[in-house]
């Protein structure tokens, strides 16, 4: 297959009509230059400049094939341009696997800004109930970093963001909303909005409420937190959601556990040498959680 350089040479030839003003532009010898024609004339099975008594022309072959080598050349050298600032973390696609909760309370705001300020990098969110599901995702290949609450067990190198408060959700008009913060045994007996078994909170509220001695009256159960906590502050039962799952204005009650629980969020990069998630990771460390992962209580 010919190989850039000759093509870069066949351009060079055509576009100023000499070998000697090619080969100066070039900064190669003549006779280096001239190798690369031969090697080109023999990959193609024909000539594609002509030899004159004085100087050379492109063949109707040689111009033919110029044309074509131009665009080559270009995206070559856009190739090498887009790696290096894909390398420097300036350009690319980021790959996020993420906790539902975490695209509009952490990532939202961030991706806007960086958007403004690198045009260049593009963003493909994958969003998940289960932190052990986005670990596998990522060994899987398919994400370049995850940004969610710590798996049960992983292989990768973790980064602490953060530790975002785990809150109860009620009615505006339950007895809830007369107490300072709800007490885990207090949820014994409530109507109680879980969580189905493919989200991570299911077997966390099992084990907190296992812990506690605590029996639940699970009347529903739901994928997502945000839906939890809407359900429950209509007044359909009570809930436990993470502060992420909490809208700006969050109608109802709200309320600290007693005694407060925090749960990490984490940040995993499937690459270390990967600048651009380096970058973007750093970036959401330096901004820290939103309120420091606690709950604004009325």
């Amino acid at each position: 297959m010919a190989t850039l350089r000759a093509l870069e040479c066949l351009v060079s030839i055509v576009d100023l009509g000499s070998v000697t003003r090619a080969a100066a532009a070039l900064r190669i010898s003549q006779p280096a230059l001239s190798h690369q024609i031969l090697s080109l004339e023999k990959e193609l099975g024909t000539q594609v400049v002509e030899r004159l008594p004085r100087g050379v022309r492109p063949t109707p072959a040689g111009r033919a094939a110029a044309q074509e080598a131009r665009s080559a050349l270009h995206h070559a050298a856009l190739a090498v341009t887009i790696g290096r600032k894909v390398g420097r973390g300036e350009a690319g696609l980021l790959r996020i696997a993420t906790a539902e909760t975490m695209t509009p309370w952490l990532l939202t705001r961030a991706i806007r800004e960086w958007r403004l300020r690198h045009p260049e990098v593009d963003f493909e969110l994958s969003e998940f109930t289960s932190a052990d599901r986005m670990d596998e995702f990522l060994s899987a290949g398919h994400a370049d970093l995850i940004v969610g609450p710590r798996p049960t067990e992983t292989s990768h190198h973790v980064e602490l963001l953060g530790r975002e408060e785990m809150v109860v959700v009620a009615s505006g008009t339950h007895p809830f909303a007369g107490l300072p913060s709800v007490a885990v045994a207090a949820l014994a007996g409530e109507p109680f909005i879980h969580y189905v078994p493919e989200n991570g909170l299911s077997i966390w509220v099992d084990t907190l409420m296992a812990e506690h001695h605590v029996t639940l009256n699970t009347i529903l159960r739901t994928r997502s937190p945000r839906t939890a906590a809407g359900l429950a502050a209509a007044d359909i039962g009570v809930t436990i959601v993470p502060v992420s799952a909490l809208s700006t204005r969050t109608e109802g009650t709200v309320r600290p556990l007693r005694p407060q629980i925090l749960r990490d969020v984490i940040a995993t990069i499937a690459a270390p040498a990967d600048e651009l998630s380096r970058r973007f990771v750093d970036d959401l460390a330096k901004r820290g959680l939103p309120d420091d992962g606690r709950a604004v209580f009325a």
